[in-house]
């Protein structure tokens, strides 16, 4: 509680605005069975994109791509990321993946995002 208390507002509303507890905690990801536990995550900045397909019962990457690359790096951002999709696709198949989860990363499947998800399934990854 609060030394003071501002004009209007008595104690117990003080009391109320300061029970902040824990934020909210996400739930572990869940992959379908059928993925064996494999996920693409992505993530985005204003001129970027990085993602990797990542098996989260052993903890270890596959595969992973970034913007920094040479094949990507002058591309435009819609473009680079559908070449960044179809990269990894390639690399995971060469690692003798199949199929995964997309993971979106919270981000909306919209623009980048959607462009990096259909490239993953032009290079043959079933996400």
């Amino acid at each position: 509680m609060r030394a003071s208390t501002s004009p209007g507002r008595s104690a117990s509303e003080h009391e109320r605005q300061d029970q902040g507890g824990d934020p909210p905690q996400a739930p572990p990801p869940r992959p379908r069975e059928d993925h064996r536990h494999r996920r693409a995550p992505a993530r985005l900045g204003v001129s970027l994109i990085t993602a990797q397909l990542v098996d989260d019962v052993a903890g270890h990457t596959l595969a992973a791509v970034s913007w920094t690359e040479a094949s990507l790096r002058d591309k435009a951002p819609l473009e680079q990321a559908g070449e960044a999709g179809k990269l990894l696709a390639e690399r995971a198949k060469k690692a003798g993946v199949e199929s995964a989860v997309f993971d979106r990363g919270g981000y909306q499947y919209h623009g980048r995002v959607k462009a990096f998800a259909e490239g993953i399934r032009e290079g043959g990854l079933s996400v």
